[in-house]
């Protein structure tokens, strides 16, 4: 049994998941990992787990008690705020505020995602691509010279999108997507983040085929662009 204080309940597809497993890495926060299947929750789950959702990171306390945090947004304020190690917010509060601005853009791409992901007809994959396009065409716009979104300090922004761009990592062996055609700084952040070690950990090693099982599952549109 490991001594490490904090346990990441996990899900092996969960991007939120993910974003909290990096941010831990960049800390360099020593943590477990426990993996629960969300199609059959078991017992012990549900009763810490409001959402009935991962993440959920257990915090074991100096008297032996557990805390349960809930929502991966919570989850990367509370290692930020209580964790020593890299900072992963900027220190200037206007910043600060327009970094938590974009991890929530962050979310807003995953619900697009989603959508594009399990669409099962062309017209419906086709709406998702374009919004997927549009969106990563205004973060096009926000990012500078990189390599990562605010330069060259790693922040809880790379954090969120990281696992977005895992996602097209996996599509692009199927079939090409073409969603970040025409945006070099996207492709170069994109880039840098996959070759980053807590990017690469944050998943398994059968993350790819895991994924391309859900998609069968949903009779994802994206696998007849492969035939």
């Amino acid at each position: 049994m490991s001594d490490a204080r904090l346990t990441l309940i996990s899900h092996h597809l969960c991007p939120y998941v993910q974003r909290a497993a990096i941010a831990l890495s960049e800390k360099g926060v020593p943590f477990e990992r426990r993996y629960v299947d969300l199609a059959a929750k078991p017992d012990w789950f549900l009763p810490i787990s409001p959402l009935s959702k991962v993440p959920l990171l257990i915090v074991r306390q100096d008297d032996g008690t557990e805390a349960v945090l809930f929502e991966s947004a919570v989850i990367c304020e509370y290692l930020e705020e209580t964790q020593s190690g890299t900072a992963l917010h900027p220190a200037d509060p206007l910043t600060r505020a327009r970094h938590r601005g974009w991890i929530e853009f962050g979310s807003s791409i995953l619900s697009d995602l989603w959508g594009f992901e399990t669409a099962k007809d062309a017209e419906t994959y086709e709406s998702k691509r374009k919004a997927l396009i549009d969106k990563f065409g205004r973060v096009e716009a926000e990012l500078g010279d990189g390599p990562f979104f605010a330069g060259k300090a790693f922040s809880l922004v790379d954090a969120v999108f990281a696992p977005i761009f895992c996602y097209f990592d996996v599509f692009g062996t199927i079939a090409p997507t073409d969603v970040f055609d025409g945006l070099p700084r996207v492709t170069t952040w994109r880039n840098a983040l996959a070759a980053r070690q807590s990017v690469r950990e944050a998943v398994t090693d059968d993350y790819g085929d895991r994924l391309k099982v859900f998609l069968k599952n949903h009779d994802a549109w994206l696998l007849k662009l492969a035939a």
